[in-house]
């Protein structure tokens, strides 16, 4: 569980780092991908549901599901 938590980490990571580095060198507007990822975080935890941790799921079914939206 704990390598699906650092992976998910990770990838929310990478996500925010390429929307700062595509604002300042192409347009503001690559900030939006900074806003979705915040926002779908801020909204995870009351749905239940989380779209990195869906797909990492599906990638490593022989690990036990992480906000999968069934707990």
């Amino acid at each position: 569980m704990q390598n699906k938590i650092r992976m998910h980490d990770g990838i929310c990571g990478v996500a925010y780092m390429i929307s700062v580095i595509l604002a300042a060198a192409v347009s503001i507007q690559w900030l939006w991908i900074a806003g979705v990822v915040a926002g779908l975080q801020i909204v995870s935890p009351f749905t239940r549901f989380c779209p990195v941790y869906f797909t990492l799921n599906k990638l490593m079914p022989d690990t036990e599901p992480i906000q999968d939206g069934s707990r």
